[in-house]
Order: structure tokens, then sequence, then C-alpha cells
């Protein structure tokens, strides 16, 4: 409905949406037919945004409360949303990666800002289409501004890399502007939801290379995780062909969550499923020539079938991948076991806390305190790809390899 996606009504059918609601009382504000002063209780500092929160529950005497953004004195115009008053520093050095940021929900504020935040990298700008996310964001990493406006921040001449982590519908276009603009991109997963998409990210990027040879890479962070790097290390040795399955612990998402929307977050095969694609490409280390796949039968409760399904990758030295992607099972499982069978030996990965060898001389296993599936790590690689030139971290056919693997699989679950 427009109230989830923003989808419009026929004023026809519906006079009164969410949006034209709120522009009618925008209009009656700026005309000044609404006077809202009146409702004003009181007028704090956005810094004490969160203490006022926490007392909202408690005091009721305020009916209204106008949080005050810093900002010059006289304010230049600009664009409806978020910005900082503060200005862009100026263009970077030669081989120094100046960051622009789209996007600030969870998943970036957790994982992705705090690994690029370690990094050499200078913190230009961050964006997202809620300005206020962007804001505090800009704050807790060090962003030099933030701003409700994504295409500032790729137009800005002082950011060289723009790292992209939006929903995904809006990758692929995001990601071909961005190098259509002359900057570096890290856009996380998925590359694109559909064919069409994609080629545009290609032609973008043989346009920029024809020009100026830039980097991309997509966030398949786990081929970047330390036992993976020392699975990759192991197998780097063996002649004889691999066969790998990897068993996902996926858990339920809601039917009516925006990732299982195929417009915009294209279903969780396309949305997450590509991360496990991408794990055993890396593994194999051979191109994959064909894909198979299929979900379970009748009608499960939530009515999706396609995250629960098995997939068949097979590689060009004969390799075989499998992947059982279970949104059936139970949390208390652990999400994630690979085991990899070579040659008369076996690696088995439990969810990046522990890897154990059979039959490896002088390898028995490597444990870690903690899980680590490589983001930091990726992200550290990239930006001293950028810094440093040369090779990309992943190469951009293998990206393209993955993507179009994973559209395969997705069409083939559709048509069962």
């Amino acid at each position: 409905g427009y109230e989830q996606q923003g989808r419009d009504y026929p004023i026809g059918f519906v006079r009164w949406t969410e949006g034209r609601n709120f522009e009618a009382v925008l209009e009656l504000m700026r005309s000044g037919g609404l006077d809202v002063r009146p409702l004003i209780g009181k007028s704090v500092p956005f810094d004490a945004a969160p203490s006022i929160y926490e007392n909202l529950s408690g005091d009721r005497s305020g009916l209204g409360i106008l949080l005050e953004y810093p900002g010059p004195a006289e304010p230049p115009p600009q664009a409806a949303g978020v910005s900082s008053p503060m200005a862009s520093p100026p263009a970077a050095g030669a081989g120094a990666a100046a960051v622009g940021y789209l996007g600030a929900g969870g998943f970036s504020q957790q994982v992705l800002l705090p690994a690029l935040k370690a990094t050499s990298a200078r913190l230009v700008a961050v964006a997202s289409g809620k300005g206020v996310t962007a804001a505090y964001a800009a704050r807790k990493f060090g962003f030099a501004s933030a701003s409700a406006d994504t295409d500032s921040v790729l137009s800005d001449p002082a950011v060289n890399t723009v790292f992209i982590a939006t929903r995904h519908n809006l990758h692929a276009r995001m990601a071909a502007a961005a190098l259509r603009a002359g900057k570096h991109v890290f856009v996380e997963k998925p590359l694109a939801l559909n064919e069409e998409d994609l080629l545009e990210v290609i032609r973008a990027y043989e346009e920029a290379g024809a020009r100026n040879p830039l980097l991309l890479t997509v966030g398949f962070n786990r081929r970047f995780a330390p036992q993976v790097r020392k699975m990759t290390e192991l197998l780097a040795g063996a002649a004889e062909p691999k066969a790998m399955v990897l068993t996902v612990n996926a858990g339920r998402i809601p039917a009516d969550h925006w990732t299982q929307d195929r417009e915009e977050g294209g279903g969780r095969v396309l949305g997450e499923g590509c991360h496990f694609v991408d794990l055993l490409r890396h593994l194999a280390g051979s191109p994959i020539v064909d894909v198979s796949a299929a979900s379970v039968g009748g009608t499960p409760s939530d009515g999706i079938r396609e995250d629960k399904s098995v997939w068949t990758l097979s590689f060009a030295d004969g390799s075989l991948g499998t992947v059982h992607y279970l949104a059936n099972g139970h949390k208390s499982f652990p999400k994630e076991r690979l085991e990899v069978f070579c040659g008369g030996r076996i690696l088995v990965l439990d969810n990046f806390r522990r890897l154990a060898g059979y039959g490896w001389k002088g390898f028995r296993g490597l444990d870690l305190w903690r899980q680590d599936k490589g983001h930091a790590a990726e992200v550290a690689a990239f930006v001293a790809a950028v810094e440093k030139g040369g090779a990309p971290p992943i190469p951009f056919g293998e990206l393209v390899e993955v993507t179009r693997a994973t559209f395969r699989i997705a069409e083939r679950l559709r048509r069962t």
C-alpha cells in the first residue's frame, strides 16, 4: 500500500493519502494558513533529542517540542531534508580515498561504517532518504557533512569513492551513476535485481574504464573472513574437483518485509543468496557453468517457497557446490555450516567461529573467539585498493558471473 511503499493511489479512488495530507499541511504552514507556533511548548538543541525522547513518556507538559538544528546565522537555500552546515573539505589528494556514503540504516551503522572508520579513508559526506539518520551517522562516525540528497554526494567533487548501502532496488542505478561521475564504487549486495539493471552497471563500468579506470566491488564479505582465507590457502594446492555443501539456517522473515518484495528487495535469493553463490565460486576457483534449483512442495504457512530451497552449482573444473537455503528451521541451530570434500580430505566451517580440518597434514583447525564474517577485512581491502591502485579486491568478471548465476537460481525457483 501507499503507506509502506510510497505508491500513490489515484485521486479519484482515495482523495487523502499520507502523502497528500503531508503536502497539504506543509503548504498551509508555508502560506500562513496554519500557525503551529502556539503548539510549541519549548525549543531544545538537536543534541538534546535523546534525553527529550526519554522523558516524553513521563512528562506530558509539552504539547509540541521543537528540535533546533545547528546552522549558520543566515542559512543558504537548500533542498528539503537534513543537511549539515559544514562545507565539504577540499578535493582529496591523489591516491587518498575520500568517501561519500549513501544509506545510513542499521546495517551500515552497526557493521560497515565502523569498519570504514577504522581505515585511512576520509569521510566526506553521508546521505540517506531520511536525513536524520544521515545526520546521526555524520556525528557518530565523523563525516564532514550530512544530507537527505543522495545526488549531491554523487556530484560532490570532494568525493572520489562512493559506498552504496541503500535498499536493493537502488543499488544498480546508484552504482552506474557513481561510475559515470568518476567515482570508485563499493556497493552492498546485491549488485542488481535484474539483467537490465546489471547491463547498465556493465556499460557504466566499461565507459569509465575507457576514460579513467575505476574500482567497483560488491559487499561479498565472506570470502574475506579469516577462516575462509585459510580454507582458500589449503585448497589452492588441490588438483581434484571439490564437493561443497553449504547449509544456511536462514530464519523466517515475514512475507510483508521489504526484502521479500521482488521490486524493492528482490526476494531473499537475490537479496542474500548471492553471498553463498559468491562464497562457493571463490572456493571453487573455477567459473560457474550451470545451476539447478528446487524449492519445497506444497504451500508453506507463510506462502513463501523460494527461501526453503536447494541450489546446485556446477563449475568448469568439475567441482560441485550445493546450497541448502532454509527458512523453516529453528534459531537455536547455527546459521551457516560449510563442508568441503576434496582429495580424501575435509574442511568444516561452523558459523564463522570454528574451522576443522580432517586429513590435512599440519592443520587440524582454526577457532576464533568471536564470529568474523570478513566485513572489516573487505572494507579495508577496498580502501587499500583505491589508495594504492591496482586490481580490485574481487575481479569485476566474477561479480557479474555470480550475479547472473543468482538470477538463474531465482528464475528456476519461481518457475517451480
